[in-house]
């Protein structure tokens, strides 16, 4: 008989009632979810093709190749906007990009260049090529400047070829909701848009969504909070959670007072305990930075991690709890161990714990579409 297996269950079902949410939320605007990172980790195929039924039919990655693999999976049924946000870094790239019918996000003013020159050199087929204009307005990664945008604006020859579908920009910390940089980005893409009128805008990712119609514009941009995560790095009642891990109990074992636990003996029992060896480590996706603060649930009620976790195994406390055996599955992420709190456990964001869970365990998908 094979070893018992962990077990990641993405419930698209959940993810379709977020979606809901986000779009009922952003009111007019079109919802354009981000599947970057192999949808969060989630599998960008079946989430987006659950997503497009839902009528979602604009979606965002970050690498070429995740767009050429996303419209594969989409399908000619399928005709989705895919942008991609790393955009055009040369002819060769614009060559890819227009076969596959991708849409760059144009970055800086040499992608702008590199891109409208391929669209130049095939209009007389395809006429002026689709895609999007990334400035920044205060997060200082990706992103023409203000001033770059200024000089694109005043020279329409250097447009030539272009059809620029969407303006947008990136909130740096749209998850917290007072911080003076929201209003002060706001602001700054206000005006940008002033530079390009007529051209839909797109500000506002998950926390944006929530900071209000403000940010919203024409086109916004969520990913965690259609994967469960909250806006504002803590657990959101509305948004449910769409990725449940388990991971069989391999071992029921005691450990007497004075005795340590994993490498480094880095825990020493205080008193007598009773321990499961629980089959998921951090090859699994179990942060090894959430030991000695992590939780697993099981029995009705929440486990301490004791010692460090490692590559294929973890040790949680199951003292006075009577249905630890070998076998049975322990919660490490799901409606209980939400991605938030698992987050906070870590040290680290919800993005991180969703799109570091291993390929190993068995994925098991409810509600797929097509």
């Amino acid at each position: 008989m094979p070893a018992p297996r962990a077990r990641l269950t993405i419930d698209l079902d959940a993810l379709a009632a977020n979606h809901a949410v986000l779009k009922q939320l952003a009111g007019a605007a079109e919802v354009a979810p981000v599947v970057k990172a192999d949808g969060y980790g989630l599998g960008a195929g079946p989430v987006a093709r659950r997503l497009w039924a839902e009528g979602a039919h604009s979606f965002f990655v970050a690498r070429l190749e995740e767009g050429e693999a996303l419209r594969a999976e989409l399908g000619g049924q399928r005709p989705a906007r895919i942008f991609v946000l790393d955009g055009a870094a040369s002819g060769a790239a614009a060559a890819r990009l227009f076969a596959a019918g991708l849409l760059p996000v144009l970055n800086s003013p040499a992608q702008v260049e590199a891109f409208a020159a391929f669209a130049r050199a095939h209009m007389a087929v395809s006429g002026p090529l689709p895609c999007g204009l990334h400035v920044d307005t205060g997060m200082h990664r990706l992103g023409v400047t203000p001033d770059e945008l200024e000089v694109l604006a005043s020279a329409p020859d250097r447009l030539q070829g272009l059809d620029i579908e969407l303006l947008m920009s990136h909130l740096a910390c749209a998850d917290q909701e007072e911080h003076r940089l929201n209003a002060q980005q706001a602001g700054r893409f206000k005006q940008a848009l002033t530079l390009l009128p007529g051209v839909a805008a797109s500000l506002a990712n998950t926390g944006g969504v929530f900071l209000g119609p403000a940010f919203h514009h024409q086109l916004v941009r969520p990913g965690i909070g259609l994967y469960g995560g909250g806006p504002f790095g803590r657990t959101h009642p509305q948004l449910k959670p769409v990725a449940t891990f388990h991971a069989p109990i391999l071992q029921v074992r005691a450990v007497s007072q004075g005795e340590t636990i994993g490498y480094g003996a880095t825990f020493t029992a205080d008193r007598a305990y009773r321990v499961a060896v629980v089959a998921a480590g951090y090859a699994d996706g179990v942060l090894r930075s959430s030991a000695g603060r992590g939780r697993a649930w099981f029995g009705g009620d929440f486990r301490p991690v004791l010692g460090r976790i490692s590559m294929d195994l973890m040790v949680i406390d199951v003292t006075g709890c009577e249905d630890a055996r070998p076998g049975a599955l322990v919660e490490l992420l799901g409606p209980h161990v939400t991605v938030d709190d698992a987050a906070e456990a870590a040290g680290t964001a919800s993005y991180e714990v969703l799109t570091r869970l291993g390929c190993r365990a068995e994925r098991v998908y409810l509600g797929i579409e097509g």
